[in-house]
């Protein structure tokens, strides 16, 4: 499909620079097949049926933004996916002074050496020393912002717990599953009460998620491969859900996109470790979920793309439009829709 068609006009100051404190209390706009509905994300139990299962992904964000030098040159580096137990692959800023085999100094003790430049541009990052990589990047790296956000300020002490969820458990994401940013344990026993149950998995989210879609044709973008597990337990209760007439309503793309992965053209998840790079387009048949609860995404992004496969073209952009026009909060800090096809 033409690239062209997912293109829409955002006003710049629809683009939250932070959430909405506290944070269910951020608006939800609800899409459904006979219209749509102006709601908050404290409405969720009221919205939402019993029997109905939403599932979150339960990685935790790294401090994956490093600053350093090679040299007399400043080497900026976002580490997007783990590649060995001292190894990431990163995208790298000036990574023209940078040849196979230079050494970074990131500070704080904390140095990495420059391998195997992929043909996205991206470099693999060999840490030196004994400690966990985890251990360094707290020490020598910071939060890494979206660039919508991190081009109009700084990242400071907030974001440390503004990007995480409260479902945040395992390390290794570079951006958050910013959907479950909107939950609160308050919340949650309210959807339990509710009698709308909640499962977990793991997406470790690459940095790839913010690159912008420069082929012209779908078929011509390349996605990058994510690492994500779906364990036993889990693709059981996702599967007893459904055979009693429930929903499985993922929340964030990066949960839904793991499911689908997992799913077979049965309609039954299994267990599944490892990469994806499952990329969803209007013409795909969902397998997995039957809803989605997800923030506002980027014109031409492979998200909006997603959620235009879910809902179909037109409603998604007669409900972008709604959104504009109602004064809702964009990208990660911002508002939220849930999706029932």
């Amino acid at each position: 499909m033409n690239v062209d068609l997912f293109d829409f006009d955002l006003p710049p100051e629809r683009i939250a620079l932070r959430p909405a404190s506290p944070r269910d209390a951020a608006r939800l706009l609800v899409v459904r097949g006979d219209g749509l509905d102006d709601r908050s994300v404290a409405d969720l139990p009221d919205v939402l049926r019993a029997g109905d299962l939403l599932v979150f992904n339960d990685t935790r964000v790294i401090p994956a933004q490093l600053e350093g030098a090679r040299g007399n040159a400043r080497i900026g580096a976002t580490l997007h996916k783990r590649e060995g137990s001292r190894r990431w692959r990163a995208f790298v800023r000036n990574a023209k002074r940078l040849r196979d085999g230079d050494t970074i100094d990131f500070g704080a003790g904390v140095s990495a050496t420059a391998r195997d430049r992929a043909d996205d541009g991206s470099w693999a990052l060999d840490f030196a020393g004994d400690e966990p990589v985890e251990l360094l990047l707290e020490r020598a790296g910071r939060m890494p912002l979206p660039p919508y956000i991190a081009g109009k300020r700084a990242a400071d002490a907030r974001d440390a717990d503004d990007y995480q969820t409260m479902f945040a458990a395992e390390p290794g994401a570079v951006a958050a599953p910013t959907a479950a940013l909107h939950f609160t344990p308050a919340l949650l026993e309210r959807l339990a009460a509710a009698g709308v149950e909640h499962a977990t998995l793991t997406l470790h989210v690459g940095a790839g998620t913010f690159l912008p879609v420069k082929a012209e044709d779908t078929a011509d973008h390349k996605m990058h491969a994510e690492w994500g597990r779906i364990d036993q337990a889990t693709a059981d209760r996702l599967n007893a859900v459904r055979a009693r007439g429930g929903r499985v309503i993922a929340v964030g793309t990066t949960s839904l996109r793991l499911i689908e992965s997992a799913a077979g053209e049965d309609r039954i998840v299994r267990p599944f470790e490892g990469d994806t790079a499952i990329f969803i387009t209007p013409g795909y048949r969902f397998r997995g979920v039957d809803g989605l609860m997800t923030n506002f995404h980027l014109p031409r992004s492979t998200l909006f793309m997603l959620v235009s496969a879910l809902m179909g073209l037109e409603r998604m952009q007669a409900a972008y439009a709604h959104a504009i026009e109602r004064g809702y909060r964009f990208y990660s800090y911002g508002d939220g829709s849930l999706l029932l096809p």
